[in-house]
């Protein structure tokens, strides 16, 4: 289930891709698929090691192209492990609300993609997870949870400041609002009440299946409920100063 869209957000073969806050992978699975070299950086072990284990059974099963690469790293977003303008794309999905310093983890994204390289940023879209937070303390007051709700101008604003421009922006996964409302209006970890059993089925079944009738509602239901709001930008290329201003 990605929740970046790749039509919007152009990947080429041979872009060097960072997956920051990779958690257990899927955009960096996507990525490899496309032919990326893709790091996937997170700061729990425990689904590293399961994304290195994902990475090597991709490339024995032939699922990547010749020339994609893939690793899996341990790693600090507030200290990112890389020269300044190594990476042509960076993707940080449903991250930056659970960090206290998302502005330093937006300077260190900056600095680390190349002038004219482009980045997704997702995050919880503020109506839909307004409702979570009303609903349940437990689903937010957790150690590692959600510490923040953006209005997508605050995002927007937060992007621009630290050098990036944005150019596009949607939602996504409407169908996962109810789910979500559903967990915390009948308790965040009760996975056996008639509802949210139910229409977890429902959510696997169109996972797997991607029926047309679920994928035309979902379209439908984005703009209104989609649980992500997705922002994607480019970091420009530097003016290049005058001749006697250089000197």
């Amino acid at each position: 289930m990605l929740t970046v869209d790749f039509s919007r957000f152009p990947l080429a073969p041979g872009d060097r891709v960072l997956d920051l806050g990779c958690g257990a992978g899927r955009h960096a699975f996507e990525c490899y698929r496309r032919g990326a070299q893709v790091v996937a950086l997170d700061r729990n072990g425990e689904e590293i090691r399961e994304v290195a284990k994902w990475f090597a059974a991709m490339k024995e099963a032939g699922e990547a192209p010749a020339g994609a690469t893939a690793t899996a790293m341990e790693g600090d977003a507030l200290a990112l492990p890389f020269p300044d303008d190594s990476f042509d794309v960076v993707i940080i999905s449903e991250v930056m609300e659970h960090i206290p310093d998302d502005k330093g983890v937006l300077a260190e994204m900056v600095r680390v993609l190349k002038p004219g390289g482009r980045i997704a940023i997702t995050v919880p879209r503020y109506g839909p997870e307004k409702v979570c937070w009303t609903l349940s303390d437990a689903y937010h007051e957790v150690e590692g949870g959600h510490i923040r709700i953006y209005k997508a101008d605050e995002l927007l604003a937060k992007m621009r400041e630290a050098g990036l421009r944005p150019y596009g922006t949607h939602h996504a996964h409407a169908l996962h609002s109810p789910y979500w409302w559903l967990k915390c209006a009948f308790g965040v970890d009760n996975d056996k009440v008639l509802p949210v059993r139910a229409y977890h089925k429902l959510l696997v079944w169109d996972i797997m299946k991607k029926p047309l009738a679920t994928r035309v509602a979902e379209q439908a239901l984005n703009p209104l409920i989609g649980k992500s709001f997705v922002a994607y930008a480019t970091k420009p290329h530097q003016p290049r100063l005058p001749e006697a201003d250089a000197a």
